[in-house]
């Protein structure tokens, strides 16, 4: 099984916009939302470091089952 260290090292992409959430991907394949609602002023690139996103993982894996 993959953990969340795994899904935090290197990069993750943009992959689309849906229903409120920017939807990312992981160099592990693993998908997970970061809703705009968070985002406020901050700039969201379309490449980015996975650690940056470590609290979205995080809560996505919690959400589907997977072990964080």
């Amino acid at each position: 099984m993959t953990t969340l260290k795994d899904h935090v090292r290197g990069m993750v992409n943009f992959v689309h916009y849906f229903d409120g959430d920017l939807w990312y991907c992981t160099e592990t394949n693993f998908l997970f939302p970061v809703p705009i609602s968070d985002i406020g002023n901050a700039k969201f690139m379309a490449t980015d470091r996975a650690m940056l996103f470590m609290r979205y993982i995080r809560k996505h894996m919690e959400l589907i089952g997977e072990e964080a």
